[in-house]
């Protein structure tokens, strides 16, 4: 199975083709198609994301009810 080569080394050897063609005069090279991303992953990362959010406010509102007990027991 042939390895698969970073997306910085493949830019490289774009550019490097591109520059080449400009000194020899080829037409340049057909642009390659992009790749679609998986949506799946876009919906996890949105779902981990409001998650987090999740947490941080339960932990807000934990420290904020800490606070008032503590304020009522000094009294």
């Amino acid at each position: 199975m042939a390895k698969k080569k970073s997306v910085l080394v493949q830019r490289v050897n774009e550019l490097e083709d591109a520059v080449t063609r400009l000194f020899t005069g080829e037409p340049p090279a057909p642009a390659p198609k992009k790749r679609r991303k998986a949506r799946k992953a876009k919906k996890t990362a949105k779902a981990k994301k409001s998650a987090k959010k999740a947490v941080k406010m339960v932990k807000k509102a934990a420290k904020k009810v800490a606070k008032k007990a503590k304020r009522k027991a000094k009294r």
